[in-house]
Formats: structure tokens, sequence, C-alpha cells
């Protein structure tokens, strides 16, 4: 009995010392503040949404994810300064945000013409992935998913069809993305680096007379209106992640995140299917409503298409993707297409 005792009196002692401990991280709140340019109230909010609603359940109620939309905290490379310097806690962003954090990640979209289909995208970032993640993470950024919307097609004030038309415009590039605006140059094409929510003003104005963007995208921001021609060429695809401060990732209870893990999957999911969908719904619809006219590209114009951008492969394997991610990422290509 007195042995019985002494073992009762140990476990009261060591749960009296755990319990509260244990209570205390449970009923701690995590409040994240996530930051992306996606629209309001767009099927990418709405995943965002479920997704901080399971976030909650999941935690008892003491995750909650706040969502900032439509880009209101600034551009992307703002984002992740905010993220930096711990105004905000995630974000979904694309490649130009992301290789604000690791330069890595460019190959995934800053290759135009590299992939020839979807497939080719999946398989290669599929690939990839281990080894940015754990770039990102040595950064101090955890990826919960990665999505693509489908391809970036060029959208103009006049009719574009062979790269020497677009030479004639003035191009949009992404504020922040030197990369891609550096890529432009080096083949001879005038760039106006703005934030996204410049460009349709800027297209009214003259500002700017062509615009690369997915299809998805033109629809949304109406820029269809000022520039009514579309090339149907598929020059990259947009690729992007949903990241999280590691340091507060790491706050949250094991149990907690794993569950977060999961419903972070079902949401990219979503966002990668319903984005690459409506992607090419949106062509379809500009077509028939607004009356968008649609260049469709011959096999010779898309051959003078890749050489264009094959032309340039060197200038961006040196010095916008690191050499060994473009080096792999072409090896990878070679390896899916020999097994196809």
């Amino acid at each position: 009995m007195r042995i019985a005792f002494q073992t009762f009196l140990l476990l009261t002692v060591v749960m009296t010392q755990f319990l509260p401990a244990k209570m205390a991280a449970a009923e701690k709140r995590h409040i994240i503040k996530l930051t992306t340019i996606a629209p309001k109230g767009g099927s990418f909010h709405r995943s965002l949404q479920r997704m901080g609603q399971a976030w909650r359940e999941a935690s008892g109620g003491s995750v909650e994810l706040i969502i900032y939309p439509g880009g209101i905290q600034g551009g992307e490379a703002a984002m992740v300064d905010r993220m930096r310097i711990k105004q905000v806690q995630a974000g979904l962003l694309t490649t130009t945000g992301l290789s604000e954090i690791e330069p890595a990640v460019s190959g995934l979209q800053f290759m135009p013409m590299m992939f020839q289909n979807l497939s080719e995208v999946d398989y290669v970032s599929k690939k990839l992935r281990p080894k940015l993640e754990k770039r990102l993470r040595d950064k101090g950024f955890i990826a919960l998913f990665w999505a693509d919307v489908g391809w970036v097609r060029f959208f103009s004030r006049n009719r574009v069809v062979t790269p020497d038309d677009l030479r004639k415009t003035k191009l949009f590039t992404w504020a922040g993305s030197t990369g891609t605006a550096d890529t432009f140059r080096k083949a001879g094409f005038k760039v106006v680096p703005l934030e996204p929510e410049d460009v349709l003003t800027s297209m009214q104005t003259g500002l700017i007379d062509a615009a690369p963007m997915p299809p998805l995208i033109a629809l949304g921001s109406q820029i269809y209106t000022p520039a009514p021609h579309m090339l149907e060429l598929n020059w990259s695809p947009l690729v992007g992640a949903l990241v999280i401060s590691r340091e507060v990732w790491e706050e949250i209870p094991f149990p907690i995140r794993m569950e977060m893990v999961k419903s972070a999957g079902v949401a990219g999911s979503e966002i990668k299917e319903t984005g690459r969908r409506e992607n090419e719904e949106a062509v379809r619809t500009m077509q028939e409503k607004w009356g968008l006219q649609v260049q469709k590209v011959s096999p010779e114009i898309e051959a003078l298409w890749r050489r264009e951008a094959e032309g340039v492969y060197e200038f961006i394997r040196t010095r916008i993707v690191p050499t060994e991610i473009f080096d792999e990422v072409r090896r990878q290509l070679e390896e899916y297409r020999k097994g196809k």
C-alpha cells in the first residue's frame, strides 16, 4: 500500500507540473495574418477562407486566420518585407514574391517556353519541391502548398503575333520582378515595371501597350477593354505558394500543425484546379462577351518565339535563375520526355 501511495503522490506531482504548461499551450491564441494579391471574393480567396475555418476548428479556436486580399498591403516585395518585420505572418505569393525570399524558386516560372504543357509543370514542380522547401525553411519560411493557374499570355492594344510585333510595344512587367524585366530588356523589348493594380490605368493612358498575364487575371482586371488582343502562346506558367513564418509556425502545437497542413493541401489543390479551369474559361468569356481577338499561333510562329526564348536562356541561367536550378529543370524535363 505504501508503494502504491508513493506512486500516486509521484504521479500527482508530475501531472500538476505538466498540465498547466499543456493547458497554457492549448489556450494560447495564434493569430495569423495572411496577405495576397488574389482578389477579394474570388475563388482563391474563398479557398483560403475555407482553410482558415478548418484551422479554427482543428485548433479548437486557438488559430485564427485573417486574410488581406487584393494586394491591399502593397506589391509582393512589400508583402515579403511585412512578413520579415512580423506585421503579417503568411502570404499567398507568386514566384515574383517567393524569389524575394529564395531565388531558386524562379526556376518554376522565369524560364519562358521551357515547359511545353502543364503536365511538365506538375512533374518538375514535384521534383523540385523538397529542395525549394528546404531553402525556404532555411530562410525562415514554411511552404504549406504550391499551386499554379496555368499559362501567362500576351494581351495588347494592337495585334501582336511575332516577337518583333511585341518589340514595338511598351511592355508591362511586375515591379520588383527585376529578373523578368532584365530578361525582356536583354531580348530587346521595352519594359515598364508597374504594380499589378496599376496595369489597367496604365494601359488606358498609353503608358503601356502590352502585358503578359494569365487570362484569369486579364478578365478580373478588365484589361481586355483597352487591350482587346491576346496571343495564344503558352509563355510561362504562373506559379505560387502559401508560405508562413517558420517562427510562428513552430509556436503552434505539433498535432494542430498536422491538421493545418492537411487543410492547406486541400486549399492548394482547389486553387490549382480552379485556377487552371478558370484561366481557360476566361478566354472564352472575353471572346464571347467582350470581343477579345485571339491570335492563334502556327507551328512556324511558335518556333520563332521558342528561338527568341532560347536566345536568352544563358542570360537567365547565369543572371536570374541559379545555375544548378536551371540545369536541374532541364534535366528533369529531359527525363520526363524520355519516359513518355
